[in-house]
């Protein structure tokens, strides 16, 4: 059966969205486990744009931090992030999250900077109903275009750094889990559930489930 040109899959996609927003592809669609491809010309600028707005719109809709875009089931290297950080002081000095203002990142790449690493739980839009510990490189150097096709360089830190980690994974056909401690794996389908992992750090988490957590973090 002939492939839809990518082009005409995401018109199509961006015509079936209810008022801007686009259904999450969860865990176990092939689209989240394959290389995405590069953005190089293959949409106009004008549906380039409506598929950046439909993604913010649908990161905004779940709630989450960042959205990338083989999550609404588009294979392109393509990524929306921001983040509050509505947070309490306490979990802002643990875990670096200061807010992160909206950008798109098209086609990224990161390198950890130094060799410091740090483990904390997360969770993934395309994975509901779980979080675990990840143990991430506290800061990064993103390497990408913008929206507008201008080269961003930038070294992130602490919470931001974990978001562009993420997203940017997505985009290798990586999920969190493939990194996580799966010994840290809790349902967050319960608010005792939730509560009971809700401290600023996992080292208790680390202690009762039995893992251990990188000697820097």
């Amino acid at each position: 059966m002939p492939t839809m040109p990518l082009h005409d899959q995401v018109e199509a996609l961006l015509a079936a969205a209810d008022d801007g927003i686009l259904p999450i592809v969860a865990a176990g669609d092939p689209v989240l486990r394959r290389p995405a491809e590069p953005v190089d010309g293959q949409l106009s600028d004008d549906l380039l744009a409506r598929l950046v707005e439909v993604m913010r719109r649908t990161m905004h809709a779940a709630p989450g931090v960042g959205l990338a875009a083989p999550q609404i089931g588009v294979a392109l290297r393509l990524a929306v992030l921001e983040d509050a950080a509505a947070v309490s002081e306490e979990v802002r000095a643990a875990r670096g999250r200061v807010p992160l203002p909206y950008r798109v990142l098209v086609n990224p790449s990161y390198d950890g900077v130094g060799g410091r690493l740090v483990a904390f739980y997360e969770g993934c839009l395309s994975v509901p109903g779980y979080q675990a510990v990840v143990a991430r490189h506290e800061r990064v150097r993103l390497r990408a275009l913008d929206e507008r096709g201008r080269a961003v360089e930038e070294e992130f830190g602490g919470w931001p750094a974990r978001i562009v980690q993420h997203e940017t994974d997505h985009l290798n056909g990586t999920l969190y889990l493939d990194r996580a401690e799966l010994r840290s794996l809790s349902s967050t389908g319960t608010q005792a559930a939730v509560e009971r992992w809700a401290q600023p750090t996992p080292r208790l988490a680390a202690a009762e489930l039995g893992f251990s957590l990188p000697e820097s973090g």
